[in-house]
């Protein structure tokens, strides 16, 4: 089998000629100079995810954005016919972070949705250029954010939390109207040839508001997107970090066809062995490898061993042993990839 074909049999529940051993990269994690951006897209069965150009699929093209560099600071201004709205991230020497977000109050929601809305065209051009160069070799994929990634983005962390508390209804109607934007955008990416996505969003909902918010803001929503996906032939690939043995079965309901990181303790609380059993002919799980406390310290010995226990857990059906996709980063996390990749199954 090609890798892509492996990573397919197995998103389909089948049992390929091996597990595939799939690092996650995206296009500025993969240095070209490299000497082992090549054999890492050879040896082992990447999954490669790319944006999709156009736009702001929830702002749309009518909206009227202003953006300007103060000091260390980038500063994002959406005029609204109610009131300006403001984003500000700043960057050091060693990270970045968002420190100022649109919305204050669960009253500043009224500004987004004054904003005229003119839906956009999605570019699927840098898609197709990684698809042709990946070819074979591993899965390319679109990232998709869903609905909450909304409310969840343009309040802080806090302020998300709070809003729900305070206005559940109003997180909920920011929900819908940017999942309604979302999935005519991504849908016609399909059209043009998108065959395979990757829903991110569910974790802000999981990890911060728990299990009452699961059925109002993901389950109504996730589900029509990953039906949509199907509808075109295209692969529904869903990402959700922390815990999740709570809403494997919400999430396993949404109808997607395979679920990362699957991330095990300290991050999350993944007991491979029973979530492969529960999520058995329903998800494809990938993962747990953590990439940046594990395979970026430990020799190939011991890769190969973790591994190994993963694989005794979960293998040989329906499963991709994969990382927590925090990407591929160092050389060490090629390396460690590839020697479980040559590693007998």
């Amino acid at each position: 089998m090609t890798s892509r074909e492996r990573i397919l049999t197995a998103f389909r529940l089948g049992t390929p000629d091996r597990v595939p051993v799939s690092p996650f990269i995206q296009p500025g994690w993969l240095d070209h100079a490299s000497e082992w951006a090549e054999p890492i897209l050879d040896e082992t069965d990447v999954l490669l995810d790319v944006g999709v150009g156009g736009g702001d699929p929830v702002l749309g093209g009518a909206a009227e954005v202003e953006r300007r560099q103060e000091g260390a600071d980038t500063v994002t201004i959406i005029r609204t016919p109610t009131g300006d709205l403001t984003r500000r991230n700043r960057r050091t020497e060693k990270t970045s972070a968002q420190i100022e977000f649109p919305f204050d109050s669960p009253g500043d929601a009224e500004k987004f949705f004054s904003i005229p809305f003119d839906p956009l065209e999605p570019d699927i051009s840098g898609f197709l250029e990684w698809k042709q160069r990946v070819g074979e070799r591993g899965l390319v994929l679109v990232g998709c954010a869903d609905g909450v990634c909304l409310p969840a983005s343009w309040f802080s962390p806090e302020g998300f939390c709070l809003a729900w508390a305070d206005a559940p209804d109003l997180v909920v109607e920011l929900t819908r109207v940017a999942h309604e934007r979302y999935l005519a955008f991504y849908e016609k990416a399909a059209l043009k040839g998108v065959d395979a996505f990757r829903i991110v969003g569910g974790e802000y909902v999981t990890v911060q508001l728990g299990r009452a918010a699961v059925g109002r803001l993901l389950t109504p929503f996730d589900t029509e997107l990953a039906a949509m996906m199907h509808r075109h032939g295209a692969v529904a690939y869903y990402h959700n970090h922390g815990p999740v043995m709570e809403f494997l079965d919400d999430l396993a309901g949404l109808g997607i066809d395979a679920l990362d990181p699957m991330e095990m303790p300290p991050c999350g609380d993944v007991d491979l062995r029973a979530a492969k059993e529960r999520l058995r002919g329903r998800v494809c799980p990938v993962g747990p490898i953590d990439d940046m406390m594990v395979l970026s310290q430990v020799s190939e010995e011991e890769a190969c061993r973790i591994a190994r226990d993963c694989l005794d857990a979960a293998g040989p059906d329906g499963y991709v042993l994969g990382g927590t996709a925090s990407g591929l980063f160092t050389e060490r996390m090629a390396r460690n990839f590839i020697a479980i990749a040559h590693m007998p199954q």
